[in-house]
């Protein structure tokens, strides 16, 4: 693996066209964390849009920063909404690899990535100087400012019709890090609200455009899929970030069989 010059071991790895692989903990516990981080994982989601504390809770996300610290995993944090103030605050806390949703233009996403930046497109970034856990509480010191940038990556989700239509330009933002398929609010957002009246295809072409149009742009992309099989079919594909997996479903689907044959 080539030295890209950052800390983030995610985007070490895209960077040098590489996949890695996480799972999510919906539980929001730093000791699945390291947990997780032990197992050999390269990330863990934390989904803070759907569950989990308030993204402006700074001292819930300094304990899963430190977490990951100790277990030499990262943070892959979506937020709930693309917010500068989220961003700021989520990246200020030690996160450094941050998921926007809920995106359908251009205009809406470049805003929220410009947050995260100290130095952005060839000018001043809005991520603004602050002291946290981001900047080992040195504050306006040089080592914050100085090569910061260089750890943070962020992405957007591609999970809706507008998105789709509009790909060309959402993956041209900016120093945006990757796009991760959102297969499931793609296909609500097809049906007009039921999902059962829409053909699969249509989201399948949704995913194969994606991938194509990141492939295109050199843009990685991510996607969840739970089965190893799919997951290595889906790197060998061009896939590049893949969630295989959550804590809660590896607790059902792990006690649920034993409980079954247990109990025969």
């Amino acid at each position: 693996m080539t030295d890209t010059g950052t800390n983030n071991a995610i985007r070490r790895a895209v960077e040098n066209d590489d996949a890695v692989f996480g799972a999510s903990a919906a539980t929001f516990s730093p000791t699945i964390i390291e947990i997780l981080g032990d197992l050999g994982l390269d990330f863990v989601w934390l989904d803070l849009e759907h569950g989990g504390p308030s993204p402006y809770d700074s001292t819930a996300l300094e304990e899963l920063t430190r977490a990951a610290d100790v277990a030499d995993i990262e943070l892959l944090v979506r937020i709930p909404m693309p917010e500068p103030s989220i961003v700021r605050k989520v990246v200020d806390a030690g996160v450094r690899t941050v998921l926007i949703p809920r995106i359908e233009t251009a205009d809406e996403l470049r805003p929220a990535v410009e947050a995260a930046f100290f130095s952005y497109d060839g000018d001043v970034g809005d991520r603004g100087v602050g002291i946290g856990r981001g900047s080992r509480w040195a504050g306006y010191a040089d080592s914050h400012v100085g090569d910061a940038d260089e750890d943070v990556l962020v992405g957007t989700m591609i999970e809706n019709q507008r998105a789709l239509d509009n790909l060309d330009s959402i993956l041209s933002v900016p120093q945006l890090g990757f796009a991760f398929l959102g297969p499931a609010d793609m296909e609500m957002s097809m049906s007009g609200g039921d999902p059962l009246s829409k053909s699969p295809d249509a989201v399948a072409d949704g995913i194969e455009n994606t991938l194509a149009a990141c492939l295109d742009a050199g843009v990685p992309a991510g996607r969840i899929l739970n089965d190893p099989e799919a997951a290595a079919d889906a790197v060998d594909d061009g896939f590049r970030i893949v969630r295989i997996g959550s804590d809660i479903g590896a607790v059902r689907e792990v006690l649920g069989e034993r409980l079954a044959t247990a109990s025969e």
